[in-house]
């Protein structure tokens, strides 16, 4: 079903997918979603994700997955956090991991409002849950959501967080957000 509502969906909107890569690496990964400037960029995430049939889950706060809409919430992929207590969500996010499989979306910046810097809790995510980064970006000057560009678990370990965040940075430079004037492509 999700598969349909996902093609129909794009289809009637305008937008094409492009994959950076093999459609497989869409399956247990840090999901990095950049440039993140408006609520947009996630519904097409979700869709896009639909209509490829890959599993995909999201951090959002509990009280979302326990109120009485929560099961649309889960069905969505939400995983509920208590953001009132003190939470290793680094670790969280591993043991998730190790339960199932599935893609995790991350907005490294945090807000849709322009930011200085990116949060680095996305890397510390998948250097402690063993999986790897990969990329998802729209862009709204060609109506064209780009999914797959992969750096591995092993990459990530090799190499410093600077030249990671260099790669990720040099990948965003081809994608028009949805308000640039909320982007900072200078991302750390």
């Amino acid at each position: 079903m999700k598969k349909l509502i996902g093609s129909l969906m794009l289809k009637l909107m305008g937008w094409k997918i492009v994959l950076d890569g093999d459609v497989d690496n869409l399956d247990r990964c840090i999901l990095v979603v950049a440039p993140h400037t408006h609520n947009m960029e996630f519904i097409l995430g979700n869709l896009a994700y639909w209509k490829l049939q890959k599993p995909l889950k999201i951090i959002i706060k509990d009280a979302h997955t326990k109120a009485w809409y929560g099961f649309v919430v889960k069905w969505l992929g939400g995983i509920g956090i208590d953001r009132s207590q003190k939470n290793n969500l680094v670790q969280f996010v591993a043991d998730q991991f190790k339960k199932e499989n599935f893609s995790l979306v991350i907005t490294p910046e945090g807000t849709r409002s322009r930011v200085e810097k990116w949060r680095k809790g996305f890397y510390h995510m998948a250097l402690e849950a063993k999986v790897p980064l990969v990329m998802a970006a729209g862009d709204f000057a060609n109506n064209t959501m780009y999914l797959g560009y992969k750096i591995s678990y092993e990459d990530l370990v090799s190499r410093s967080y600077e030249d990671v965040m260099e790669e990720i940075q040099n990948y965003l430079k081809k994608v028009t957000p949805k308000v640039p004037e909320n982007w900072n492509p200078q991302i750390y």
